[in-house]
């Protein structure tokens, strides 16, 4: 296979925390904040940085913070 390149994905983690409230928030939203492995006020995860969670954080960008990449 010479000649073709191949896009390396790095593998790193990223921090989240939670800083709004699920409450009065669409019901899919909620299910976005448990797939982060959120649920509460000012609950910090940290996950690896991957295109779904990515993903997942673009969707509720209003309601968690990233604290480090």
């Amino acid at each position: 296979m010479a000649g073709k390149k191949t896009k390396v994905a790095t593998a790193g983690t990223i921090k989240i925390k939670q800083i709004g409230s699920p409450i009065r928030r669409e019901s899919e939203q909620r299910l976005h904040l448990k797939g982060l492995g959120l649920g509460k006020m000012n609950a910090i995860r940290e996950l690896k940085d991957s295109p779904e969670v990515q993903g997942l954080i673009r969707k509720v960008r209003h309601m968690v913070q990233v604290i480090s990449e």
